[in-house]
């Protein structure tokens, strides 16, 4: 069983996500895919950016094809996107530290098991340096972030768990199809956007899953 961020069959961890093939199955979340809209979603937060840039752990197996996605979907509207590294608590001051040197701009924070056990730490740069930011899940606008949009943490756990039940009734592990998601989140926080003196679009609140005021 795996539960992962990256595309499993160029993981080598499956031959295809209908039909595994192999004594292996799971969930995955492709984060590439979600990377990308998320940079749509902040454009149209802070249209007037010209910059943006992504956030990635360098060790994390999703994050080429992460960052290809999200280059392609920026270039493609004439933006530029500036792509920081960091996989320790110092490199993340470092990487907000370059963005004053870069405003104004605004930054993605990719889907990742490192940035999210430093999301208080990310959420309070981000508001000391004013930059709008959107996230992978809900509990980082929650803490204060001014938006995220990602997977239902909750449903991809338990799709992992009816998953290993089926196992453990005896299924077989090649002929169960990797689950992709079907449930997100677009999270809003009004509070944080007036502290970033943002006002943010009428439709892009109206089709948010919550807004937090």
């Amino acid at each position: 069983m795996f539960n992962v961020t990256e595309d499993p069959v160029k993981a080598g961890l499956v031959d295809s996500l209908n039909r595994p093939g192999r004594n292996a199955t799971g969930v995955t979340s492709l984060s590439a895919v979600l990377d990308a809209k998320r940079f749509s979603l902040l454009h149209d937060a802070v249209p007037e950016a010209r910059v943006f840039a992504m956030l990635v752990n360098p060790n994390d197996p999703a994050g080429e094809s992460t960052t290809a996605a999200v280059e392609n979907t920026a270039h493609a509207g004439g933006y530029k996107l500036v792509i920081l590294k960091a996989n320790k608590e110092e490199d993340i001051d470092a990487a907000f530290a370059n963005l004053d040197q870069q405003k104004p701009i605004a930054l993605i924070v990719i889907a990742e098991p490192f940035f999210i056990t430093r999301r208080e730490q990310l959420v309070k740069l981000a508001a000391q340096h004013s930059i709008p930011t959107i996230y992978s899940i809900r509990e980082f606008a929650a803490s204060d972030g001014l938006m995220s949009y990602g997977i239902d943490v909750a449903e991809q756990y338990r799709q992992t768990g009816v998953f290993a039940g089926k196992i453990l009734k005896g299924a077989k592990p090649a002929d169960l199809p990797v689950l992709e998601p079907t449930k997100f989140e677009f999270v809003i926080n009004l509070r944080t956007a007036k502290a970033l003196g943002l006002t943010l679009p009428p439709g892009l609140v109206a089709i948010a899953d919550e807004v937090i005021e």
